[in-house]
């Protein structure tokens, strides 16, 4: 199997997984669990989930061929880092503070970059 055939299987398997987590384990954990229990889920999970994609993004920008494509995969990274870094621990001291008007706007800035992220994957996977 080629590099770059690996890369867009990672690629695909990435966009599978955001795809999961939006439609279906979000939803799920805010409709079944309390509250309290949703949001410590959520504190734990999200850190892994940046972590593990962001990782895989950078694998897939090394193993891909072509320099548009790498440096869409190496966005994607930035952006998971971003979202890590700064934007998650921003959205947590909004919600912990109850500034709901803060967390609205970094919230919809979290779900923006998130976009962002699907559209790049999918532009790899189409025009590769």
């Amino acid at each position: 199997m080629s590099s770059n055939l690996l890369s867009l299987y990672i690629v695909a398997g990435m966009l599978g997984i955001m795809l999961f987590f939006t439609v279906a384990v979000a939803p799920t954990v805010f409709k079944v669990l309390p509250q309290e229990w949703s949001s410590k889920y959520v504190r734990a999970f999200f850190p892994k989930y940046y972590i593990f994609l962001g990782l895989f993004s950078l694998l897939s920008a090394y193993l891909i061929e072509g320099n548009v494509n790498t440096l869409l995969l190496i966005l994607c990274t930035v952006l998971f880092l971003f979202t890590l870094l700064i934007l998650m621990p921003a959205i947590n001291r909004a919600t912990d503070s109850g500034n709901k008007k803060y967390f609205g706007l970094l919230h919809g800035l979290s779900v923006l970059v998130n976009l962002i992220q699907f559209g790049i994957f999918v532009y790899v996977l189409l025009y590769e």
